[in-house]
């Protein structure tokens, strides 16, 4: 499953593109959160779910990690990344693994939960590496269009 991809030819993908890929893929992931609560309605009879439920925060994290999870593990791109040319691989240049993923998500919300600050160490790291691809083993990398191909 893993390829491992030629990396001379990639170069380091900058913030603002990060960044606009994350809004394109924070637009479809809130679609698939309204359909993972649909699938929950039934179960309470139609009533609202209180979002302080630690269980109902759980399971969408949990589609939210299957959303990320499954575009990184199948070809290193999810949507967003597709349109801004962007691909993700790990530190020796293969399509990332589950649990490389899961490491990369539970970083990347630790990034957002500290208002973003490990997406700002990007703007001051040598290489472009936000604090969540220094420390999953992960990097992204802004590729040609013709490299934009199923991995």
């Amino acid at each position: 499953m893993n390829q491992n991809t030629n990396t001379t030819s990639l170069s380091p993908c900058g913030l603002l593109r990060r960044l606009a890929a994350i809004f394109y893929d924070c637009l479809l992931l809130i679609a698939v959160l309204f359909a993972a609560t649909a699938i929950l309605l039934p179960f309470t009879q139609g009533e609202a779910i209180n979002s302080e439920n630690i269980f109902y925060f759980l399971y969408l994290s949990a589609w939210s990690y299957l959303f990320f999870g499954w575009a990184w593990t199948h070809g290193g791109q999810t949507l967003g990344m597709r349109a801004w040319k962007i691909k993700l691989l790990d530190s020796e240049s293969n399509i990332v693994t589950w649990t490389t993923a899961g490491k990369r998500f539970l970083l990347s919300m630790m990034s957002w939960a500290f208002m973003g600050l490990g997406f700002i160490w990007a703007i001051v790291d040598p290489d472009k590496l936000t604090f969540h691809d220094r420390y999953s083993g992960t990097r992204l990398y802004k590729i040609k269009a013709t490299e934009d191909t199923k991995a």
